[in-house]
This record gives C-alpha cells, structure tokens and sequence, in this order.
C-alpha cells in the first residue's frame, strides 16, 4: 500500500526569499510591521543536479529541506552522463560529491519514489502531501546487488527450482564404475578432481552422461563442474586420440622450426591442430612451452618429449606409437 506523508511548507525565516516581508520573493519587501513573518520548510521537487544544488545552498541557509524525487535515486540525467559541455569535465567527479554531501546532510530529507499529490495554501504557507512508493526492499541493508530485480513477485512470477535430473542414462556396468570410484575417492567436494583425473584417463575425454551423475552424486552443481573441466587443459570434453601430440610453440621452438613440424604433421595426419584423427590414434595439440627450450624444436606424444626433431623423423617417431 502507498504511504502518504504530508509535509507543512512554509517559507524560513533568515535571510532566505521569503523572509523579507514580500511576498513576491524579490527581496525588496519594506519589512512593515503588518508583514507576515514566514517560518517552515522547504519543498524541492525533483531530485537532479539543479534540486541538489537547491537543497544544499538552502540547507546552508539554515532551512529545513524535503528533496522529493520520483525515481528511485537522486542524480537525475547528469548521473548517467560521460562529459559535460563545454568543459568537458567528468560528470560523476562533478556530481558524485554532492551527491554524498546531500545524503549526509541532517537538514535534508531526500523522499526517494515520491511524488506531490497535492498542493494547498498559498505562497509562504503551502500544504504538501506525498505519496511515497513502496520499495520491498530495506535502503538501509541495499548493496546494489540486483538479486531483487531478478526476483521481484511485481516483474517475476517466482518459481521453484526443480531439483536436478541427469539427462541420459548409464549402463549397469559404468554406474557400478562410478559407485566405485566413489567409493575409493569418496564423497566429498576435494574428490572431484582426482575422480575426473580418472574418468578422463580411462575414457580418454570426460563424457557428458557421467559428468551429470557425479554432479548428482556429489552434490556438486553440473555448472562448477564444467568450470573446473574447462579451465584445466588436461581434461577434455570430446573423444581425443590414443596418443597426444604436443607441438611446442615457444619462442625457442617456433625460430628453430616447429611452425613446420605442426605444418607436416597437419598434412601427414589429414588434421587441424586441435582435432583428431578418424582412427582415433593420434591427437594433435599445440603448446606455448614444454620445458625444454634446449632441446628445440621439441615434441611431446604421450607424454615422451622429444627434442631437435628433424621434419625427416617424424614419421619414424610416429611409428613408435601405433
């Protein structure tokens, strides 16, 4: 429900506008004894940069100040502003101080998502009422977060979450591998990369069906799972070959000729590197170092590195590993 506030506005007295004994604001009042002497607040409407200024040079003058600003915050368009014209000058350095100096300031009542329903009396004396807006939200506990946003019952329809179901099935005989797994690694969250170091080694890539049951087993969501197997190199999602080749790319491999080793092997495997071959025998890869910068230009296949390979010995190398 709106909650109303109304708010007596009547004009301070001091040496503001309206404390001269006219009327008129113009400051030329004659101060006649039958002049009305004006006491009260101050009403600004609009929280931009022009009723912040407004409400800070009143409060200076010793006025009591209600900043009424339909939106949610103050700051109005130069807050969403790059440079202001013609200076150039940053509009957030400009504002973002004021904006600080408003809200701390005790002689001013900043009524964010309000607005003037109504307005009464005459100059000097004016009654105000507004309505405020409800936020469903504390201002006081607001990080900025946007969690709300994503959530709010007025913009959302709230839903549940249905608990987690792994999409395709397994065998008999590889849910009973992965119990097992479970069994020798365990169940706690530390497990999950020497269970995935295994399923990767035995499988030779991290299938999707078993990824989804140690996501339910684990209780580890499928999404923290995938960034783990992602950020790693040496898992892969997809079927990789018998053997790996890594070509290293470093600087002392690359002047002494591995651009061409990866070049003969592309051609000599019929593969991009990155792919593997249709027999499934070899998976080409490149590195942007091995360790071994002495011995360049370096090669790595199931994990024997080879050094000062000459394009001449590639094949001979390769026939090591069938």
């Amino acid at each position: 429900m709106s909650l109303e506030q109304a708010h007596k506005a009547s004009p301070t007295t001091g040496n503001g506008p309206l404390a001269n004994g006219n009327r008129n604001g113009n400051g030329n009042g004659n101060g006649s004894a039958d002049s009305e002497q004006l006491t009260g607040a101050v009403l600004v409407c609009g929280g931009g940069i022009a009723g912040i200024q407004a409400s800070l040079d009143l409060s200076a003058a010793g006025y009591r100040v209600y900043l009424v600003e339909e939106s949610p915050t103050i700051g109005g368009s130069m807050a969403r502003l790059d440079k202001t014209f013609p200076t150039g000058d940053c509009a957030t350095c400009i504002i973002s101080p004021k904006l600080v100096e408003c809200m701390r300031d005790y002689n001013i009542d900043v009524m964010t998502m309000a607005d003037v329903t109504r307005l009464e009396g005459e100059a000097g004396h004016f009654k105000v009422e507004v309505r405020k807006r409800p936020r469903s939200v504390d201002p006081g506990k607001c990080t900025g977060c946007g969690d709300c946003w994503q959530a709010c019952p007025v913009r959302n329809v709230p839903q549940t979450t249905p608990p987690f179901q792994p999409g395709l099935s397994l065998d008999r005989e590889e849910t009973a591998w992965i119990e097992d797994l479970l069994v020798r690694h365990g169940r706690e969250r530390a497990a999950l990369i020497p269970i995935l170091q295994e399923v990767n080694d035995q499988r030779r890539y991290l299938p999707r069906a078993i990824l989804e049951h140690l996501s339910l087993r684990l209780l580890i969501p499928l999404a923290e799972i995938l960034h783990v197997v992602s950020f790693y190199n040496a898992f892969s999602l997809e079927p990789v070959g018998r053997h790996l080749i890594e070509v290293c790319l470093g600087t002392a491999c690359f002047v002494r000729g591995s651009g061409v080793l990866l070049e003969r092997l592309e051609a000599e495997l019929g593969i991009s590197a990155g792919g593997t071959d249709q027999d499934r025998r070899f998976t080409l890869r490149t590195v942007r170092c091995i360790g071994c910068c002495a011995l360049a230009p370096a090669v790595r296949i199931g994990g024997v590195t080879f050094g000062n390979v000459k394009l001449d010995k590639l094949t001979e190398i390769l026939e090591q590993f069938p």
